[in-house]
């Protein structure tokens, strides 16, 4: 029984059961110390209940307009929907264009049943379970879109007997094959994209896949095992929640709740560095049970060879995937590649857990187009931010000396060394996005109940700042910050809110949101966030969907889009009661988007009486052909 309660908790109540600390508010103390500091927020804050004004200093002019009608959006914003079905505004379509289960392989055609679900036999020749981030490629004639599987549903994907808790090494294989990443290419039948089954260039990747550990931490003792004491190659990537395109059109999976994955099967006392992580006990899947691989007593340093950004070529089914240890070991969110104005390459990413980092990484050496990319992401210097009160900020450098660590255990332990160098703990930082039109950048800091309630898994102080300013944070904002000199690889830059989410209906204080917050477009928890070419911010949900209490008249999860310039933000897509919305990618011609809807409710899309609900990509256009992304 115990298994199955922990099969059915959401990643963040996981880390919870993990880390149980003990709530130590003191938020007396925390109010006195923030308002005490001369120009915090400038005065415009009352925390707790008091009441809230923006706009003096917080908000930037443009973003203090609200949805009135005065949009240039090209569509009618939708209302918040509660039902099981995706909803998108008048004169768009959309269609499901793979669920999981669907066959990739022409032999796995009737792999899938609504009774039964997929056989472990043909469990790596399918789509994936829990879609999350994708994006598109276009080789050679061919259009690939390459997808992560972050996790499973036990309850779900396994034999119904068995009760949502693996009993066998098949079931746990089925589990294992079950997520990963998939590279399938797409082709538009005159009546929408459809999956092209069995193209050479159609490929899965999962927990068993043989990669390549590249960078500093290659060969590193921290990574030895006994099936590896050579410590450079690894099976597997996991959790794979957010993504990213390099420069030179590879992929990159980001690897975020490994930790759920090893357990002890004996006597296990967790060290300093596993605890950080959120490691120890018992995995969420019993993999320890039938795999020594995820058992910490046999092989203590494997959880140190995941949490990664792993590289994917989707061009090539016969690569292998590498393992970007320069970039650090964190629950990665995703991976934003931007170039800098100074040649060199620049990785924005998230370490998606409450009161945790925003990382950045710079290469040491430059890259133009048309050039390899050896070294790049292999040779370079991972830093960690700092919000000011002032709406200052600078990127602190990880080095030995600022860390007191060696350079192996700042890659290992990279939550460490941000803590050390006093990083700002944040909201739990999630995708990151980079304006194709300006250089700026976004970061969705989604939720953080524990806000001004207690440390974080490192002890670090998690009181209210300037850029998480709301304790018992059930919303979440998004952070914008302008690098220096136009150049994301400068060490400083200046930062505002472009939004606060929160339900003016129900408060009437900083919890009410910011002031392009209203009753047309309200939401809690954003998560994915992309930017389409026209420079329009899309912002995706993964919060709160039941429709009562502080989060009445919000509905089901949902996408919007936002103006960075006027700060205006509209709802255009509402997806099933339970689910949220995940990763987003358009066709080569801007035509077509492509989004995911994971861990949905009900029956959809299937929808007929027995069915069970699959994790699918849908695509969305507009029914007059015009552009969309």
């Amino acid at each position: 029984m115990k298994k199955t309660d922990i099969t059915d908790l959401s990643w963040d109540e996981f880390d919870e059961l993990r880390d149980p600390r003990e709530d130590n508010n003191g938020f007396d103390a925390v109010v006195e110390r923030a308002v005490s500091r001369r120009g915090f927020l400038g005065g415009a804050l009352a925390f707790g209940s008091g009441a809230a004004v923006f706009g003096t200093g917080l908000f930037t002019s443009t973003t203090a307009a609200k949805a009135d009608g005065h949009m240039k959006f090209a569509f009618k914003p939708i209302d918040i929907a509660t039902d099981d079905l995706v909803h998108v505004p008048e004169g768009y379509e959309t269609k499901v264009l793979v669920r999981w289960g669907d066959a990739l392989w022409s032999e796995a055609k009737d792999a899938y049943s609504a009774k039964t679900g997929v056989s472990v036999e043909m469990s790596d020749k399918v789509f994936g379970e829990n879609t999350d981030g994708m994006e598109l490629y276009e080789v050679d004639g061919a259009t690939l879109i390459t997808v992560n599987s972050e996790y499973v549903n036990p309850k779900i994907n396994l034999p119904t007997e068995a009760e949502g808790t693996p009993r066998t090494a098949d079931e746990v294989n089925l589990l294992k094959n079950l997520q990963g990443v998939t590279v399938m290419e797409v082709a538009d039948t005159g009546h929408g994209f459809e999956v092209v089954v069995d193209s050479k260039y159609n490929r899965r990747i999962t927990h068993e896949t043989e990669m390549k550990i590249a960078g500093p931490l290659a060969g590193s003792d921290f990574v030895k095992t006994n099936a590896d004491p050579e410590g450079m190659t690894v099976k597997g990537t996991m959790n794979n929640c957010g993504a990213g395109k390099t420069l030179w059109n590879t992929y990159m999976t980001c690897e975020e709740n490994f930790n759920g994955y090893f357990g002890a099967t004996g006597e296990h006392a967790s060290t300093l560095g596993e605890s950080r992580y959120g490691i120890g006990g018992e995995g969420r899947y019993a993999y320890e049970k039938f795999d020594p691989r995820f058992d910490l007593t046999q092989e203590p340093n494997e959880p140190n060879r995941h949490g990664f950004v792993t590289e994917i070529n989707p061009a090539d089914p016969t690569s292998m995937p590498i393992k970007r240890s320069a970039l650090g070991r964190f629950k990665h969110e995703n991976a934003e590649m931007v170039h800098a104005s100074d040649g060199r390459v620049v990785v924005y990413m998230g370490d998606d857990e409450r009161g945790e980092y925003l990382y950045k990484y710079v290469s040491t050496n430059t890259w133009a187009e048309g050039t390899s990319p050896e070294g790049i992401m292999d040779d370079g210097m991972l830093f960690a931010a700092r919000f000011n009160d002032d709406q200052t900020g600078e990127w602190l450098a990880l080095t030995p000396d600022a860390t007191g660590m060696s350079a192996d255990e700042i890659l290992c332990f990279t939550r460490m060394a941000a803590s050390a160098v006093q990083a700002t703990t944040m909201d739990r930082p999630e995708w990151v996005a980079a304006n194709p039109l300006k250089v700026e950048a976004y970061c969705a800091l989604t939720n953080n109940k524990n806000r001004g309630v207690k440390p974080n898994a490192g002890g670090d102080d998690t009181s209210v700042n300037a850029a998480n300013p709301r304790d018992t944070n059930n919303y979440g904002q998004i952070v914008r910050w302008t690098p220096s000199d136009e150049n994301h690889a400068a060490d400083t830059f200046t930062w505002d809110l472009y939004v606060m989410a929160g339900n003016p209906d129900v408060y009437d204080n900083a919890y009410a949101g910011s002031d392009n917050i209203n009753s047309g477009n309200m939401f809690n928890s954003p998560d994915g966030m992309a930017f389409s070419s026209d420079g329009m911010l899309w912002i995706q949900t993964d919060g709160d969907y039941k429709n009562e209490g502080e989060f009445a008249g919000m509905g089901n999860n949902q996408m919007l889009i936002g103006d960075p310039e006027t700060g205006e933000i509209a709802r255009f897509m509402t997806v099933p009661y339970g689910a949220e919305v995940t990763g987003l990618c358009w066709s080569a011609d801007k035509k077509t988007g492509f989004v995911g809807v994971q861990h949905p409710g009900g029956t959809w899309p299937d929808m007929g009486e027995g069915d069970k609900p699959r994790s699918s990509v849908v695509a969305f256009w507009r029914k007059d052909g015009a552009t969309i992304g």
